[in-house]
């Protein structure tokens, strides 16, 4: 889920910052960010607000997916 990796990014945050904040290891980031790896769907509102963004826009930018 490329977009996750590029909405990190954008606010100067690392993977380790991120999986701090969700209580996860920074493995599982890592997993998050390569195409064809989905997050489990309770963690989609965190990251949404960890990232400032809504769910949707996870998926905005994330090719052979369609958002709403």
């Amino acid at each position: 889920m490329k977009s996750i990796q590029t909405k990190r990014e954008a606010i100067g945050a690392t993977q380790q910052a991120m999986a701090d904040a969700l209580g996860v290891d920074r493995s599982t980031v890592t997993k998050w960010e390569a195409e064809g790896t989905y997050p489990r769907p309770r963690f989609f509102p965190k990251i949404a607000d960890f990232l400032g963004c809504t769910i949707d826009e996870l998926y905005a930018d994330d090719p052979g997916k369609e958002a709403g």
